[in-house]
């Protein structure tokens, strides 16, 4: 069990440094061919970030381990609510500008809700609980819908996006000067993300057989976080530079993407299982934190203050461990 714990942890790194040379390879690449930083910003960055968790759902379905995939999306949304935002706010107060309070949070509750009723198939019409094809088209849908409200409306207020400021702090310029230079990096990202995402579903699946836990709780855990680092470095810096919408958009944004794309996109190549160990409570405490952040955000003079934070993070512990010794 060692060397496929091992294995894991090279494989989430592989995962992290894959997305990461991928977003500086397209990102460099769009500049130089004269792309606008707007568009830059809100898709090559935008979809980078959430290579890693994308990478290891699409391993997890096409390898036969949809209880990984399902794990990695939901506990990466609780991580990023309970974990990364709990942590972010105890460094320093997050203030939350007013459309994510209006535009975003909500649109991450209605996605963790539409997932709630696309995965309560049991409830609803009798049958297992699954996100099938139908489902993932669905999310794909309202996916496209989100990407292209946001897009119109950056555009029309033109209004500076926490997007951009990630794509223009990406140091093309310096480092990353010819096409074919920059070629190189996408394809070594992506070989990256793939051996990353294989490695660690199939360390992950050795590791929940070897320790006779369900595999949904090592994605839900150590997959689940480990994917989240991004995130959650992204958030810290941006705080502790005084970018709180960056901050709380980042984690929101994440969120999003993960339910209506990532998601969707795996549902889509394969239905992928509710587990019945757990999965629909998974969901629920997902809805549970996304419906918090709403009035976590809007009082203390809309921030996120220490005791918030500390809140968040009690919450997210005290489930985990719930989820791993009283299952």
């Amino acid at each position: 069990m060692f060397i496929d714990a091992v294995l894991l942890m090279i494989g989430i790194v592989m995962l992290l440094a894959g997305g990461d040379v991928l977003v500086r390879g397209a990102s460099a690449l769009a500049k130089s061919m004269g792309v606008p930083s707007l568009v830059i910003g809100l898709t090559v960055v935008a979809f980078g970030t959430s290579t890693p968790e994308l990478s290891v759902n699409i391993s997890g379905v096409v390898q036969g381990s949809a209880e990984i995939s399902f794990g990695n999306i939901v506990g990466s949304n609780i991580a990023n609510i309970g974990l990364i935002l709990g942590i972010t706010a105890l460094l320093k107060p997050l203030s939350v500008e007013s459309k994510i309070i209006f535009r975003e949070i909500p649109m991450m509750i209605l996605a963790s809700v539409l997932t709630l009723i696309a995965g309560a198939d049991m409830a609803l019409r009798s049958s297992n609980n699954v996100f099938d094809r139908a489902d993932g088209l669905i999310f794909l849908l309202l996916f496209c819908v989100f990407l292209y409200y946001t897009i119109s409306d950056v555009i029309r207020k033109k209004d500076i996006d926490p997007l951009l400021i990630q794509a223009e702090s990406l140091p093309f310029k310096k480092s990353l000067r010819s096409i074919g230079f920059n070629v190189i990096l996408i394809a070594a990202g992506l070989a990256c993300l793939f051996a990353g995402g294989k490695l660690s579903v199939d360390a992950a699946v050795s590791i929940a057989e070897a320790i006779h836990i369900p595999k949904v709780i090592i994605g839900l855990t150590i997959i689940a976080i480990g994917t989240s680092v991004p995130e959650l470095v992204t958030s810290v810096i941006a705080a502790l530079k005084g970018h709180s919408d960056l901050a709380i958009g980042n984690v929101v944004g994440s969120n999003i993407f993960n339910l209506l794309f990532i998601n969707g996109l795996s549902a889509s190549i394969r239905p992928v299982p509710v587990p019945s160990d757990g999965g629909m409570p998974d969901i629920y405490m997902m809805v549970f934190l996304s419906f918090l952040l709403l009035p976590l955000c809007i009082t203390d003079k809309k921030k996120l203050v220490w005791w918030e934070g500390c809140l968040l993070i009690t919450i997210y512990v005290g489930y985990n461990l719930w989820r791993i010794f009283l299952r």
